[in-house]
Protein backbone atom coordinates (compact mmCIF):
# COMPACT_ATOMS: atom_id res chain seq x y z
CA UNK A 1 0.00 0.00 0.00
CA UNK A 2 1.55 3.27 -0.88
CA UNK A 3 0.82 6.28 1.05
CA UNK A 4 2.02 9.95 2.16
CA UNK A 5 3.36 11.33 5.05
CA UNK A 6 1.54 12.75 7.44
CA UNK A 7 0.76 15.92 7.61
CA UNK A 8 3.20 18.50 9.40
CA UNK A 9 0.58 19.73 12.82
CA UNK A 10 2.98 22.70 13.44
CA UNK A 11 2.58 24.23 10.11
CA UNK A 12 -0.84 26.24 10.37
CA UNK A 13 -1.72 25.70 7.03
CA UNK A 14 -1.63 22.25 6.78
CA UNK A 15 -3.22 22.24 10.41
CA UNK A 16 -6.42 24.28 9.15
CA UNK A 17 -7.06 22.04 5.53
CA UNK A 18 -6.51 18.93 8.12
CA UNK A 19 -10.07 18.13 9.82
CA UNK A 20 -8.82 15.21 11.80
CA UNK A 21 -5.44 14.11 12.62
CA UNK A 22 -5.59 10.32 11.48
CA UNK A 23 -8.49 10.63 8.52
CA UNK A 24 -9.55 7.12 7.86
CA UNK A 25 -7.58 5.44 10.77
CA UNK A 26 -9.60 2.84 12.31
CA UNK A 27 -10.70 1.96 8.93
CA UNK A 28 -6.85 1.18 8.00
CA UNK A 29 -6.12 -0.59 11.06
CA UNK A 30 -8.60 -3.16 11.09
CA UNK A 31 -7.87 -4.16 7.46
CA UNK A 32 -4.61 -4.40 8.40
CA UNK A 33 -2.76 -1.61 6.95
CA UNK A 34 0.33 -0.23 8.14
CA UNK A 35 0.15 3.19 10.18
CA UNK A 36 2.40 5.94 8.32
CA UNK A 37 4.26 8.47 10.96
CA UNK A 38 5.89 10.94 10.34
CA UNK A 39 9.71 10.41 11.79
CA UNK A 40 10.80 13.11 14.63
CA UNK A 41 12.84 15.86 12.87
CA UNK A 42 16.60 15.53 13.10
CA UNK A 43 18.77 18.22 15.84
CA UNK A 44 20.01 21.01 13.68
CA UNK A 45 24.13 21.40 13.93
CA UNK A 46 26.57 24.06 13.81
CA UNK A 47 27.20 24.90 10.05
CA UNK A 48 24.39 23.47 8.04
CA UNK A 49 21.57 21.58 8.45
CA UNK A 50 20.45 17.86 8.09
CA UNK A 51 17.70 16.57 6.27
CA UNK A 52 14.92 15.02 8.00
CA UNK A 53 14.81 11.01 7.50
CA UNK A 54 11.97 9.93 4.82
CA UNK A 55 8.66 8.49 6.41
CA UNK A 56 8.76 4.90 7.15
CA UNK A 57 5.81 2.58 7.57
CA UNK A 58 5.07 1.58 11.11
CA UNK A 59 2.19 -0.95 12.26
CA UNK A 60 0.26 0.09 14.92
CA UNK A 61 -0.27 -1.73 18.34
CA UNK A 62 -4.06 -1.80 17.32
CA UNK A 63 -3.34 -3.44 14.04
CA UNK A 64 -1.02 -6.46 15.48
CA UNK A 65 -4.70 -6.58 17.96
CA UNK A 66 -6.81 -7.10 15.29
CA UNK A 67 -4.54 -9.00 12.95
CA UNK A 68 -5.85 -12.52 14.04
CA UNK A 69 -9.33 -11.73 14.40
CA UNK A 70 -9.84 -12.37 10.89
CA UNK A 71 -8.48 -15.74 11.07
CA UNK A 72 -10.59 -16.78 14.05
CA UNK A 73 -13.63 -19.28 12.48
CA UNK A 74 -17.33 -17.43 12.88
CA UNK A 75 -20.01 -20.07 13.28
CA UNK A 76 -23.87 -19.54 11.63
CA UNK A 77 -26.73 -19.14 13.66
CA UNK A 78 -29.27 -21.53 12.86
CA UNK A 79 -32.54 -21.19 14.45
CA UNK A 80 -33.86 -24.96 16.07
CA UNK A 81 -36.30 -26.60 13.71
CA UNK A 82 -39.76 -25.73 14.63
CA UNK A 83 -42.90 -27.70 14.94
CA UNK A 84 -45.63 -26.64 11.69
CA UNK A 85 -48.74 -26.82 13.82
CA UNK A 86 -48.03 -25.28 17.32
CA UNK A 87 -44.99 -23.37 15.92
CA UNK A 88 -42.43 -24.37 19.00
CA UNK A 89 -38.97 -25.95 18.46
CA UNK A 90 -39.39 -29.53 17.98
CA UNK A 91 -37.66 -30.59 21.53
CA UNK A 92 -40.42 -28.72 23.01
CA UNK A 93 -43.07 -29.35 20.96
CA UNK A 94 -46.84 -28.69 22.19
CA UNK A 95 -48.73 -30.84 20.04
CA UNK A 96 -49.49 -33.74 22.38
CA UNK A 97 -51.15 -31.07 24.06
CA UNK A 98 -53.38 -29.99 21.66
CA UNK A 99 -56.73 -31.45 20.66
CA UNK A 100 -56.37 -34.25 18.07
CA UNK A 101 -58.85 -32.41 15.76
CA UNK A 102 -59.73 -28.38 15.95
CA UNK A 103 -62.39 -27.62 18.21
CA UNK A 104 -66.16 -27.22 16.04
CA UNK A 105 -67.35 -24.29 17.47
CA UNK A 106 -70.12 -22.21 15.54
CA UNK A 107 -68.49 -18.74 16.96
CA UNK A 108 -65.42 -17.04 14.66
CA UNK A 109 -62.94 -15.26 15.85
CA UNK A 110 -60.77 -12.33 14.38
CA UNK A 111 -57.53 -11.56 16.09
CA UNK A 112 -56.45 -8.07 16.05
CA UNK A 113 -52.97 -8.29 16.46
CA UNK A 114 -49.91 -5.97 16.80
CA UNK A 115 -46.64 -6.55 14.92
CA UNK A 116 -44.51 -6.48 17.87
CA UNK A 117 -46.36 -9.87 19.11
CA UNK A 118 -45.12 -11.86 15.43
CA UNK A 119 -41.22 -11.66 17.16
CA UNK A 120 -42.25 -12.36 20.35
CA UNK A 121 -41.34 -16.07 21.56
CA UNK A 122 -43.89 -17.10 24.02
CA UNK A 123 -46.79 -15.98 22.39
CA UNK A 124 -50.14 -17.71 22.98
CA UNK A 125 -52.24 -16.71 19.71
CA UNK A 126 -50.45 -19.62 17.80
CA UNK A 127 -51.67 -22.25 20.10
CA UNK A 128 -55.34 -20.94 19.83
CA UNK A 129 -55.12 -21.36 15.87
CA UNK A 130 -53.87 -24.75 16.59
CA UNK A 131 -57.01 -25.39 18.33
CA UNK A 132 -59.32 -24.06 16.30
CA UNK A 133 -60.35 -24.37 12.53
CA UNK A 134 -58.47 -22.27 10.43
CA UNK A 135 -61.65 -20.60 9.11
CA UNK A 136 -62.63 -19.90 12.82
CA UNK A 137 -59.90 -18.05 13.84
CA UNK A 138 -58.44 -15.60 11.62
CA UNK A 139 -55.46 -12.71 12.34
CA UNK A 140 -54.87 -9.88 11.06
CA UNK A 141 -51.91 -8.08 11.77
CA UNK A 142 -51.76 -4.24 11.87
CA UNK A 143 -51.92 -0.90 14.21
CA UNK A 144 -54.36 1.21 11.36
CA UNK A 145 -57.02 -0.36 10.00
CA UNK A 146 -59.66 1.24 7.33
CA UNK A 147 -62.69 0.43 5.14
CA UNK A 148 -60.15 0.78 2.06
CA UNK A 149 -57.41 -1.10 3.35
CA UNK A 150 -59.50 -3.94 4.83
CA UNK A 151 -62.55 -4.23 3.86
CA UNK A 152 -63.33 -7.78 4.85
CA UNK A 153 -62.72 -6.74 8.10
CA UNK A 154 -65.16 -3.63 8.01
CA UNK A 155 -67.69 -5.71 7.29
CA UNK A 156 -67.33 -7.75 10.25
CA UNK A 157 -67.16 -4.72 12.34
CA UNK A 158 -70.56 -3.54 10.68
CA UNK A 159 -72.27 -6.95 11.19
CA UNK A 160 -74.56 -6.45 14.12
CA UNK A 161 -73.56 -9.84 15.32
CA UNK A 162 -70.27 -8.77 15.94
CA UNK A 163 -68.76 -8.22 19.32
CA UNK A 164 -65.44 -6.32 20.60
CA UNK A 165 -63.56 -7.80 23.61
CA UNK A 166 -62.21 -4.73 25.58
CA UNK A 167 -62.95 -3.92 29.12
CA UNK A 168 -64.15 -0.38 29.85
CA UNK A 169 -67.06 1.48 31.91
CA UNK A 170 -69.32 1.38 28.23
CA UNK A 171 -68.61 -2.76 28.01
CA UNK A 172 -71.13 -5.21 29.02
CA UNK A 173 -70.51 -8.67 30.67
CA UNK A 174 -70.68 -11.38 27.73
CA UNK A 175 -72.55 -13.66 30.14
CA UNK A 176 -75.19 -10.74 30.37
CA UNK A 177 -75.40 -11.16 26.08
CA UNK A 178 -78.30 -12.97 25.20
CA UNK A 179 -77.72 -14.12 21.40
CA UNK A 180 -81.27 -13.70 19.70
CA UNK A 181 -79.83 -14.56 16.05
CA UNK A 182 -79.56 -17.54 14.85
CA UNK A 183 -76.45 -16.71 12.57
CA UNK A 184 -73.10 -17.07 14.30
CA UNK A 185 -71.59 -14.70 16.46
CA UNK A 186 -68.44 -13.17 15.58
CA UNK A 187 -65.28 -12.01 18.36
CA UNK A 188 -62.86 -9.53 18.29
CA UNK A 189 -59.73 -9.57 20.31
CA UNK A 190 -56.66 -7.60 20.07
CA UNK A 191 -53.26 -9.21 20.76
CA UNK A 192 -50.74 -7.22 22.10
CA UNK A 193 -49.45 -5.69 25.63
CA UNK A 194 -52.20 -3.56 27.82
CA UNK A 195 -50.78 -0.26 26.06
CA UNK A 196 -50.26 -1.49 22.61
CA UNK A 197 -54.45 -2.60 22.74
CA UNK A 198 -55.39 0.07 23.80
CA UNK A 199 -53.93 2.29 21.09
CA UNK A 200 -55.22 -0.32 18.52
CA UNK A 201 -58.58 0.22 20.02
CA UNK A 202 -59.10 4.15 20.63
CA UNK A 203 -57.39 4.67 17.66
CA UNK A 204 -59.54 2.89 14.85
CA UNK A 205 -63.18 4.18 14.39
CA UNK A 206 -63.70 0.64 13.02
CA UNK A 207 -63.94 -1.17 16.33
CA UNK A 208 -66.50 1.58 17.75
CA UNK A 209 -68.54 0.09 15.60
CA UNK A 210 -69.55 -3.55 17.14
CA UNK A 211 -71.13 -3.96 20.67
CA UNK A 212 -67.88 -3.98 23.37
CA UNK A 213 -68.24 -6.75 25.62
CA UNK A 214 -65.87 -7.74 28.72
CA UNK A 215 -65.35 -10.72 30.67
CA UNK A 216 -66.24 -11.17 34.12
CA UNK A 217 -64.14 -13.52 36.09
CA UNK A 218 -62.12 -13.77 39.32
CA UNK A 219 -59.96 -16.40 38.09
CA UNK A 220 -56.23 -15.73 37.38
CA UNK A 221 -54.01 -15.82 34.79
CA UNK A 222 -52.01 -19.22 34.03
CA UNK A 223 -49.82 -17.40 32.04
CA UNK A 224 -47.18 -16.91 34.56
CA UNK A 225 -44.19 -16.45 32.63
CA UNK A 226 -45.33 -13.37 31.78
CA UNK A 227 -46.48 -9.98 33.73
CA UNK A 228 -49.89 -8.75 33.71
CA UNK A 229 -50.82 -5.48 35.37
CA UNK A 230 -53.42 -6.60 37.51
CA UNK A 231 -54.56 -10.34 39.14
CA UNK A 232 -57.26 -10.59 37.17
CA UNK A 233 -56.08 -9.76 33.89
CA UNK A 234 -55.68 -12.14 31.07
CA UNK A 235 -53.50 -13.74 27.87
CA UNK A 236 -55.19 -13.64 24.72
CA UNK A 237 -55.69 -17.15 24.26
CA UNK A 238 -57.03 -17.16 27.90
CA UNK A 239 -59.37 -14.70 26.86
CA UNK A 240 -60.42 -16.67 23.55
CA UNK A 241 -60.68 -19.48 25.73
CA UNK A 242 -62.69 -18.23 28.37
CA UNK A 243 -64.93 -16.09 25.83
CA UNK A 244 -65.68 -19.15 23.36
CA UNK A 245 -66.85 -21.04 26.41
CA UNK A 246 -69.81 -18.51 27.28
CA UNK A 247 -70.50 -18.21 23.76
CA UNK A 248 -70.69 -22.11 22.78
CA UNK A 249 -72.15 -22.52 26.71
CA UNK A 250 -69.54 -25.43 26.74
CA UNK A 251 -66.81 -25.50 29.40
CA UNK A 252 -64.92 -28.18 28.04
CA UNK A 253 -63.80 -25.67 25.39
CA UNK A 254 -62.28 -23.70 27.89
CA UNK A 255 -60.15 -26.83 29.45
CA UNK A 256 -58.91 -27.63 25.77
CA UNK A 257 -57.70 -24.58 24.77
CA UNK A 258 -55.74 -23.89 28.64
CA UNK A 259 -53.94 -27.06 28.49
CA UNK A 260 -50.98 -25.90 25.70
CA UNK A 261 -50.74 -22.80 27.93
CA UNK A 262 -50.26 -25.01 30.80
CA UNK A 263 -47.95 -26.77 29.11
CA UNK A 264 -45.93 -24.18 27.54
CA UNK A 265 -45.45 -22.22 31.01
CA UNK A 266 -44.46 -25.87 33.07
CA UNK A 267 -41.83 -26.42 30.17
CA UNK A 268 -40.51 -22.76 30.13
CA UNK A 269 -40.27 -22.96 34.31
CA UNK A 270 -38.18 -26.53 33.80
CA UNK A 271 -35.92 -24.37 31.92
CA UNK A 272 -34.77 -21.90 34.23
CA UNK A 273 -38.22 -19.46 33.62
CA UNK A 274 -39.41 -17.47 36.85
CA UNK A 275 -43.03 -17.13 38.06
CA UNK A 276 -44.01 -13.46 37.14
CA UNK A 277 -46.21 -12.10 39.67
CA UNK A 278 -48.79 -9.20 37.93
CA UNK A 279 -47.73 -5.28 39.15
CA UNK A 280 -50.77 -5.80 41.23
CA UNK A 281 -48.52 -7.86 43.38
CA UNK A 282 -45.93 -6.89 43.28
CA UNK A 283 -46.99 -3.30 44.40
CA UNK A 284 -49.13 -4.39 47.44
CA UNK A 285 -46.58 -6.52 49.12
CA UNK A 286 -43.84 -4.24 48.50
CA UNK A 287 -42.05 -6.27 45.99
CA UNK A 288 -41.38 -3.56 43.04
CA UNK A 289 -38.07 -2.83 42.94
CA UNK A 290 -38.33 -0.63 39.96
CA UNK A 291 -37.87 3.20 39.80
CA UNK A 292 -41.40 4.33 40.14
CA UNK A 293 -42.64 6.80 37.36
CA UNK A 294 -42.38 10.30 36.97
CA UNK A 295 -45.31 11.01 34.84
CA UNK A 296 -48.05 12.14 37.13
CA UNK A 297 -50.56 10.21 34.94
CA UNK A 298 -48.85 6.68 35.32
CA UNK A 299 -48.21 7.05 39.02
CA UNK A 300 -51.85 7.50 39.76
CA UNK A 301 -52.87 4.14 37.84
CA UNK A 302 -50.62 2.46 40.03
CA UNK A 303 -52.15 3.63 42.85
CA UNK A 304 -55.33 2.94 41.93
CA UNK A 305 -53.71 -0.66 41.18
CA UNK A 306 -52.88 -0.83 44.84
CA UNK A 307 -55.86 0.31 46.53
CA UNK A 308 -57.99 -1.71 44.18
CA UNK A 309 -59.93 0.36 42.21
CA UNK A 310 -60.53 -1.07 38.62
CA UNK A 311 -58.74 1.23 36.21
Amino acid sequence: MSGSPCPDWTNPQQRGRAASPWPGRWALLLAGAPCWRRAAPAPSMEGGSVAAPATAPVLGEEAEGCAGLWELPVERCERRPECGRCSRPQKVCLCPFLPMHPLKISACLYIIQHPAEESRVLRTVPLLAACLPPDKCKIVVGRRFSEDRYPELAAVCRNPNTLILYPGAEATNLEEIVVVSSSPSVMIIIDGTWSQAKDIFYKNSLFRLPKQVQIKTNISSQYVIRTQPTNTCLSTLECAAVALAIMEKNKNIQETILRPLQALCSFQLQHGAQIHHSKEHLLKNGLYDKPMPKNKRKLRRMELLVNNVKI
